[in-house]
């Protein structure tokens, strides 16, 4: 589908160590790898004859000709994101250094995919023609929603999106956009996200909740986000089977039906994240309800993964984020006075939708990374 080479293994793994440590020195790139000088100057050389590096003479800092300075030629090429939601979409476009380039959300009603995609591909039209990008340098289409892969390729997804799950919907966005599509679920793909461009540029290791429409999150190690045999790694809500936990879960949704139920007028999750007010009716009582649940699963990740950080993300309003954080209790009793070290909580940093992002970032991966 796309018209981008194929790069061998060990142009995959540097391109990504550059993409990493970039602008550097051609010659500080043989100290981070295992392959000889004469390799690594052969490697670059032809990734940067497929237009890929962008290869710079170093000014002289001594005696003898300088290494070269290299980074990634960052509109080589770019990859769409798709995120659909309960309430809408989102779109975004990430650039070959894996940086966001532009970003649209889309509330609208999702309920009928066939209504719904065609407009979400002329959306993608105009997002790229603002920012001037030409399609033929799409690498790929990333598309996520919120579920669990009930087989591969198809997503269980949350009631409001019956009419997505249960179906393998490859072709049918292939046709529609013309890109390879790479599938992942929203919790995990913004577990990528935030491991690109967020709590992941200083935590190499961390686990990540999904507070949505429902709940669930992501789990990256090293850098890498972890999927499982089935692509299912992190899905957090399993824990949740005594009577009236599920019910209990730290969701989003639950949260939208007691605010209503308060009478504040909230249309949906989405609405949520960006009126959130603290002092709103219900907000306390919900917070009440639901931390036993969150203790659980953050007490629970603190033993069994040992992460340096749980990240709060999702749709999660900010503010909502700091206050969950604030009430998480770990336990007090330990051996000798001296407990497990803990993991930092914190608030998602991820720049715009880090599910969407996530998304666009596993197709580019997919095409040029290791």
């Amino acid at each position: 589908m796309t018209s981008f080479p194929i790069l061998t293994r060990n142009q995959r793994a540097l391109l990504d160590l550059i993409r990493r440590h970039q602008p550097i020195l051609r010659s500080t790139l043989t100290d981070l790898t295992d392959l000889t000088q004469q390799s690594v100057h052969r490697l670059v050389g032809q990734i940067a004859d497929l237009g890929l590096l962008q290869v710079e003479q170093a000014a002289p800092s001594g005696p003898g000709k300088p290494s070269p300075r290299v980074s990634v030629k960052s509109d080589a090429a770019y990859a769409l994101g798709l995120l659909v939601n309960t309430d809408g979409a989102v779109l975004c476009l990430v650039d070959l250094s894996c940086r966001l380039v532009a970003e649209r959300r889309l509330p609208m009603d999702m309920s009928a995919r066939a209504e719904a995609l065609p407009r979400i591909r002329a959306e993608a039209e105009r997002l790229m023609s603002e920012v001037g990008i030409d399609r033929a340098r799409l690498c790929g289409l990333g598309f996520t929603m919120p579920g669990y892969f009930a087989a591969p390729r198809c997503f269980n997804a949350p009631e409001p999106l019956r009419d997505w799950s249960l179906v393998d919907l490859t072709d049918e966005l292939t046709g529609l956009f013309g890109l390879d599509v790479f599938h992942e679920n929203s919790a995990t793909a913004g577990a990528i996200g935030e491991a690109l461009n967020g709590v992941g540029q200083e935590v190499a290791s961390f686990a990540y909740l999904a507070f949505d429409y429902g709940f669930g999150g992501g789990i990256v190690i090293d850098g890498t986000a972890m999927t499982g045999k089935n692509g299912n790694a992190g899905e957090f809500s399993t824990i949740f089977t005594g009577p009236g936990e599920d019910a209990d879960r730290p969701a989003l949704n639950p949260l939208v039906r007691a605010l209503r139920a308060q009478g504040v007028d909230v249309a949906g999750v989405e609405d949520l994240r960006h009126r959130f007010d603290p002092a709103w009716p219900g907000v306390a009582e919900w917070i009440d309800r639901i931390m036993p649940q969150l203790d659980r699963i953050v007490v629970g990740l603190h033993g069994i993964l040992d992460p340096e950080a749980i990240v709060f993300g999702g749709q999660i309003p900010p503010t909502l984020a700091e206050m969950l954080i604030a009430r998480v209790r770990f336990p007090q009793r330990a051996r000798y006075d001296a407990g497990l070290p803990r993991p930092r909580l914190l608030p998602s940093r991820a720049e715009g939708e880090p599910a969407a992002t996530g998304a666009a970032l596993k197709a580019l991966k997919a095409q040029f990374f290791f």
